[in-house]
């Protein structure tokens, strides 16, 4: 399958006035016993909570406490003064750029029409009663009893599940209401189905015409389009060969007003490719839209963007203006990106199966990241600074690509334009996941309505390559998680092709020709689509991507582990660390088994399953203080996580170059999940706010662009050399092998030089480990740890990496370490200077509550070291000092 495309970035641009309406309103609840201020954007608990009416609602069961806020009805209102002479302008609208969910829009007490869909704006007439002084008003609807209502209305057959797990203490009927579907609970969320204006709302005046959308879609080549031929159903892309240029398609959509033509042009310059190009255009009466095709000229070389850590994000500035009769100029800003997106389904030799896999301007990537959810339960408290440093810190751990998933929100522009910065691949969902939905008219016509404004809105961004139906209800059906009865599972299958490729690929492929679109993830990709869009085994290893879960198997065994095409979920829980938990709890919450600690898993039998990981190599905390053993606890869950990601990671990786019993060829690993939505046990790496667990400082070695995996195979170690860098090198292996009791090696061995391919995975070291340890003389196992890295003869290091021969509960020799640290700062960097008596594992630097990040932590320090911290804020080396807190694994015995 071949997709091309070059993209852009662009703010929105009105030629009349527009008028905010964002700031002080006031929110009163059903009855009117409550009226208070409230910001907009803004949410009803966020009101409260800014007057002091309620606490924050995180803390300790609150999610249960205030449930009957998101059970009222509420009523956001303001009155206010158009800054601008109404009788100048033929046509004056009101437009929300986003209403959390159902409400009823009243304009100086006139109804202009509803809402029921967080996912879209909307747009509405007030020509007729808008006044110099108006006021406006959205009666909200209970969103949870919407979804009742909305449930109860389909009396032809069910749609499940109708509730959540009783541990996810959440609310029924998501799938009946366009609504972030985690805010009625998630397995690791709360459920605060909240009610507000989430995004901007304004008023606009205009005369002639008005610029409603404009999108951009530049493509390489003269000609441009996708066929769909049926007897393979592989997507052939056809394209002008002899021309090799860009051509940049620009759509505008255009509400007329002038009952006479309006002829006029629109002028496109891109000052650094040397284009100016000018197109006559005329605009009759009433909605028009307006195309035109912008050539970029052969002679000049277009730089392309890259993902992070394979090339620059290069973008142009491009300006288009469209001058109309009457005087009338609309001019729009923008940055336009060229990249070209390709995923790869074709046949593997020695393989059944297909390939799955992506390339970037022609060049095979392998995906390394996560999964995106929400970064908090009320989206007006995700600020700018927020969404900078989780994805910064996505980059800094060596990360291509998030997944934004598909129970959460289409994400802000910000979010998009800062992936498009930073080199962030984004596997975009669309908003459907792990239920059933109806197929009602009125049901579907939202849908349409929201997925074409979610395509026109982020097509543009180079940032995304790939569109996805839902998270994982292809599989749901196949596997039949909801338990219908089979004599009625084909209306299920015909409600889900219905949903998902005659209605939402349908317009997918309509709006955006430029990307591939998949129904579902897991998907069998080609497979799936030969078989009816469900695929006899959605989680087959030899097409597609796969989800992978296993929490009961020993996640140090690689064996474990699907050697699939591409993981685009996998993971394990962990809990956060103390100082985020200490926010939103009191003293009796501090222990592992206490009522808090309980409510705050929403994954069924979750807390258990990591203890039981940790029991399978470590030892569990025997000390005497309560609040010792919970934070020794704590510490071994995210032990526990790192190390088993670590191996699953590093499994994925090794896997890309090799078929193995007509399995392999692994090109994506995106384990679960990047960021939390709240204070609690999760599969994220980084805690409620951006800081970052043990299993973020893995990941930012396991993805690092040379990287020497060991593992070993029926008592045979190996090390792979996996690379990610664009040439080969030739490359130096130093395996040594430590006594837990001393930093000195036992022995060191240098292989010769070998050379590591470009984008591959190759054997370097292939060793009996009872050959090793009697080469290395006075190790066992259970004494010794092996230590490895890389060298180039370019001076190109790799991370060091470890293997352990044993389980650390049966290492003997594993004494307790001294390690000292000395602090120091430089400029605003602060260097922590580390000493240990002996090799220790796991070493962990926390600074509580103070934001930043190290530049490495959670390593087995071997020998003394310096490491930087880098602060989010302003401190001191004083503060620093006080909060420091130094643990190794053997602090925990």
């Amino acid at each position: 399958m071949l997709w091309l495309l070059a993209l852009f970035r662009a703010g929105c641009v009105v030629a009349g006035p527009s008028y905010s309406l964002r700031g002080s309103w006031r929110v009163s609840n059903g009855n009117g016993s409550l009226e208070l201020p409230a910001t907009v954007p803004g949410y009803v608990h966020s009101a409260l909570h800014q007057r002091g009416l309620i606490q924050d609602p995180y803390y300790r069961f609150n999610d249960l406490n205030y449930r009957w806020i998101s059970l009222d009805n509420w009523t956001y209102s303001t009155e206010f003064k158009i800054p601008f002479n109404l009788s100048e302008w033929q046509k004056v609208k009101l437009i929300f750029d986003g209403v959390d969910t159902v409400a009823e829009i009243l304009f100086n007490n006139v109804t202009i029409g509803k809402t029921d869909n967080m996912f879209t704006g909307y747009s509405f007439d007030i020509t007729n009663v808008v006044k110099d002084v108006s006021s406006l008003k959205l009666r909200f609807q209970s969103a949870v009893l919407y979804a009742a209502q909305q449930s109860r209305a389909h009396t032809r057959y069910p749609v499940p599940p109708e509730c959540p797990p009783a541990e996810q203490k959440g609310e029924c009927h998501v799938n009946f209401i366009r609504k972030a579907q985690c805010s009625f609970s998630w397995d690791w969320g709360p459920s605060f189905p909240s009610q507000g204006i989430w995004k901007d709302v304004r008023i606009e005046a205009y005369n002639i015409a008005h610029l409603d959308y404009l999108t951009f879609l530049p493509v390489y080549g003269n000609y441009f389009q996708n066929y769909f031929a049926y007897e393979r159903l592989r997507i052939v892309v056809g394209l002008d060969n002899t021309s090799q240029a860009w051509t940049i398609e620009i759509e505008a959509s255009f509400d007329v007003v002038s009952p006479e033509p309006v002829g006029g042009q629109v002028t496109v310059a891109i000052p650094k490719l040397k284009t100016w190009q000018t197109n006559h255009i005329e605009l009759q009466q009433g909605q028009r839209i307006v195309k035109v095709l912008v050539k970029i000229r052969k002679d000049f070389a277009v730089e392309t963007w890259w993902p992070h850590g394979h090339g620059n994000q290069t973008g142009y500035n491009m300006t288009i203006l469209f001058a109309l009769d009457g005087g009338l100029n609309i001019e729009k800003a923008a940055k336009v990106y060229f990249r070209t997106v390709q995923l790869i389904e074709e046949d593997i030799k020695g393989s059944p199966g297909l390939s799955f896999y992506f390339k970037i301007n022609g060049l095979p990537i392998f995906l390394k990241g996560s999964n995106w959810i929400p970064a908090d339960s009320f989206q007006d408290k995700v600020t700018s600074e927020l969404l900078q440093r989780l994805l910064q810190s996505a980059v800094d751990a060596n990360m291509n690509t998030l997944r934004v998933w598909g129970g959460g929100i289409y994400e802000q522009d910000e979010f998009y334009a800062l992936c498009d910065e930073l080199g962030i691949m984004v596997w975009q969902d669309f908003m459907f996941a792990s239920a059933l939905y109806p197929t009602k008219q009125g049901f579907l016509e939202s849908v349409r309505k929201e997925v074409t404004y979610q395509v026109r809105r982020l097509k543009s961004h180079p940032s995304i390559i790939i569109w996805s139906g839902n998270n994982e209800n292809e599989v749901a059906l196949r596997v039949n998680w909801f338990h219908v009865n089979p004599s009625d599972m084909k209306i299920y299958l015909d409600d889900y092709v219905t949903l998902y490729v005659k209605n939402i690929r349908e317009i997918v492929l309509s709006e955006d020709k430029s990307r591939p679109f998949i129904a579902s993830s897991p998907t069998n990709g080609i497979k799936t689509m030969e078989e009816g869009w469900i695929s006899q085994d959605p989680y087959s290893i030899q097409y597609g991507d796969t989800h992978f879960y296993n929490y009961y198997s020993d996640c140090w065994n690689w064996k474990t582990f699907p050697k699939a095409r591409l993981v685009s979920e996998y993971g394990y829980q962990s809990w956060p660390s103390f100082s985020t938990l200490e926010k939103v709890s009191t003293r009796e919450d501090w222990s592992y088994n206490s009522r808090f600690s309980l409510h705050r898993q929403h994954h069924g039998n979750g807390n258990h399953e990591m203890l039981h990981q940790v029991k399978l190599h470590f030892k569990l905390p025997q000390k005497t203080d309560p609040l010792r053993t919970f934070k020794d606890t704590i510490y071994l869950t995210q032990v526990m996580q790192a190390q088993c990601i670590k191996t699953e990671t590093e499994f994925y990786m090794r896997s890309r170059s090799e078929i193995v019993g007509g399995q392999g060829h692994t090109m994506g690993a995106l384990y679960w999940q990047l960021n939390d939505i709240w204070q609690g046990p999760s599969w994220a790496s980084l805690e409620y706010g951006g800081k970052w667990k043990m299993l973020h400082y893995f990941a930012q070695r396991f993805f690092a662009p040379l990287l020497p995996v060991g593992f070993e195979d029926e008592g045979v170690f190996y090390v792979y050399g996996v690379s990610d860098l664009h040439r080969d090198y030739h490359t130096k292996l130093t395996v040594s092998l430590y006594h837990w009791s001393s930093p000195k090696p036992v022995c060191s061995l240098v292989n010769s030089s070998v050379v590591i391919k470009a984008g591959e995975a190759v054997v370097l070291f292939k060793k009996p480990v009872s050959v090793l340890l009697l080469r290395c003389g006075r190790c066992t196992r259970e004494t010794c740890v092996v230590s490895f890295y890389l060298s180039t003869d370019k001076e190109l290091f790799s991370p060091t990496n470890y293997h352990f021969l044993s389980s650390l509960k049966d290492a003997k020799g594993l004494v307790k370490a001294n390690i000292t640290v000395n602090i120091s700062q430089q400029g605003d960097v602060f260097v922590f200077d580390l000493k240990t008596s002996a090799v220790a594992p796991f070493v962990w630097l926390d600074v509580g509550n103070t934001p930043g990040r190290f530049s490495d932590n959670g390593f087995l320090m071997i020998k003394s070291r310096s490491v930087l911290f880098y602060p989010w804020k302003p401190t001191s080396k004083r503060k620093l000092q006080q909060a420091l807190s130094v643990t190794s694994l053997t602090d925990t015995y």
